[in-house]
């Protein structure tokens, strides 16, 4: 069976990445496009981006109290790792009076573009805690200019910064040394390289069009072996 990360770069190739022209955010043009948001608001993409992001997370030891980002890239990302993190505590870890404690719990916040004009007027929205570690999230890195904002308004208010991480590094327009910069001395880590999806994503296209070729199966029209099933058994000879 494939592992997690191998099932989402499998839906990020599906539903996520598209062929074309297109301009990006960052003004330039591209010949190809990812969108991760339908991949992160699939009901089994989201589950699989939750699983990825928490295991690496905990891999590399960062133990932070809140992951966020900035809307609206982070926002299934932050979602989806904080309810896993409670589900996997709540399965382990309870104490005598079936209370669940914060301790491994990584809680949730949104970075608003801009503060708010009404109300606390706040631009970290969710969970508030100066000084404590977090981690912020993203989904896709080409200048890295989301995250940047993420990092800043972090640091801003007060948290700890552990590291920084992108579903998808588009490895253009100086994205990582710009991340990296501004996040240092925290670490910058991409769960997948642009590079790695269009692969994917035309090994699907590939695979897709090769013909089904029957097993151990009889032409259904003499008795030669076949060598198709589309959409019939049929042998070399009957295949047209």
């Amino acid at each position: 069976m494939s592992s997690p990360r191998e099932q989402l770069l499998e839906i990020l190739a599906e539903k996520s990445f598209r062929l074309g022209e297109f301009k990006l955010s960052s003004g330039a043009t591209s010949d190809y496009y990812i969108d991760c948001r339908s991949t992160t608001l699939d009901a089994e993409g989201c589950r699989l981006t939750g699983r990825v992001f928490y295991d690496e997370i905990h891999e590399r030891g960062w133990d932070p109290q809140a992951i966020g980002g900035l809307t609206l890239g982070a926002d299934p990302i932050v979602v989806s790792v904080a309810v896993l993190s409670a589900q996997r505590l709540r399965g382990r870890a309870s104490d005598s009076s079936g209370k669940v404690t914060d301790f491994h719990l990584i809680h949730g916040f949104l970075v608003r573009k801009a503060e708010k004009a009404h109300g606390t007027g706040q631009r970290i929205e969710g969970f508030h805690e100066s000084g404590a570690p977090v981690v912020i999230v993203d989904d896709v890195c080409t200048t890295g200019a989301s995250t940047i904002q993420a990092i800043a308004a972090a640091r801003e208010f007060g948290f700890d910064i552990k590291g920084a991480m992108c579903l998808v590094e588009r490895e253009e327009a100086g994205g990582r040394s710009n991340v990296e910069k501004a996040a240092a001395p925290a670490p910058f880590v991409s769960i997948f390289k642009a590079a790695e999806i269009r692969a994917e994503h035309e090994r699907q296209q590939q695979h897709d069009s090769d013909p089904l070729f029957a097993v151990r199966a009889k032409c259904d029209m003499c008795d030669r072996p076949a060598v198709t099933n589309m959409p019939q058994n049929r042998c070399e000879v009957h295949r047209a």
